[in-house]
């Protein structure tokens, strides 16, 4: 496979799901994380009252280059805004494989200001897809907007299997309250229950951890080893029968990390980070 190059000259597509946010599975996080909490959905804006902008255009853009390689991206962003209206339809159990059934899904987190985790996810997916579709990469949402409930991590992990994706990468962020805590992780299924956990699965998270910190962004001090965090419990990536990774992509607990998170700037210096990273595995 010829590497895939920003603003390469020739078209390449990839498959991915972004599998994003803090603990997505309704699980209590380990133990230097918060358990996530219902709070009511709140509206786009950043800390101080003051819209952000609006998510970059769909990659359906007349300027994107048009899919070549039949490779498919599938971005998973975490929550959704109506979750926290909707508990009986979030708490359903679903299967979470390992003969485990989790909650349908979670509200996820917010900053301490109070802007959430299902809103931050869904802008940075928005700015990845476009970034990748620009490259001529085709691109699919687990979820196309940020006002619904759910789907279901059982769900979300269908859509990728169906795709046949050459990755799936799930886009989150987390919420500790231990002090000090920062940095982003990348979260892997592991054991690993079928072979595309396994070499596959490994290559991918290594290749976004690697990418993201050469953007910039510093690994988790409170979580995982060197960025790193396999673990059992996480029915998305568990259901997966493609090579899937979950991005925490900061502590939206911490004032730094927030700050950035919470910001059009930072937002677009994580989707900088993560495409590059997915244009990356693809080419290898």
């Amino acid at each position: 496979m010829v590497a895939v190059r920003r603003r390469a000259v020739l078209p390449v597509v990839a498959t991915f799901i972004l599998l994003a946010g803090c603990q997505p599975d309704g699980q209590v996080a380990p133990a230097a994380t918060t358990p996530v909490t219902p709070v009511a959905p709140v509206t786009t804006s950043s800390p101080t009252g003051t819209p952000s902008p609006p998510p970059p255009p769909s990659t359906s853009s007349s300027s994107a280059k048009p899919p070549s390689s039949g490779i498919v991206v599938v971005l998973d962003p975490g929550h959704n805004g109506a979750n926290a209206k909707n508990p009986a339809e979030i708490n359903r159990l679903v299967p979470a494989g390992r003969g485990q059934t989790k909650a349908c899904n979670t509200t996820g987190t917010s900053t301490n200001a109070g802007y959430p985790e299902h809103a931050f996810t869904f802008d940075v997916a928005k700015r990845v897809g476009a970034e990748l579709e620009a490259n001529g990469i085709k691109v699919v949402y687990t979820r196309d907007n940020d006002s619904g409930v759910g789907p279901c991590v059982d769900k979300r992990a269908e859509i990728g299997n169906a795709a046949n994706a050459t990755a799936v990468v799930s886009i989150h962020g987390d919420g500790s309250n231990s002090a000090g805590a920062h940095g982003f992780h990348v979260e892997t299924s592991s054991p690993p229950l079928n072979a595309e956990q396994g070499a596959p699965t490994t290559k991918l998270a290594t290749v976004l951890r690697d990418g993201i910190r050469a953007k910039g962004f510093t690994t988790a001090n409170y979580i995982g080893q060197n960025g790193l965090f396999p673990r059992p419990d996480l029915g998305g990536l568990n259901l997966s029968t493609r090579p899937a990774a979950l991005i925490e992509c900061g502590n939206m607990r911490d004032a730094a990390d927030a700050a950035t998170m919470s910001s059009a700037d930072g937002r677009q210096r994580y989707a900088d980070a993560i495409a590059a990273a997915i244009e990356t595995y693809v080419g290898a």
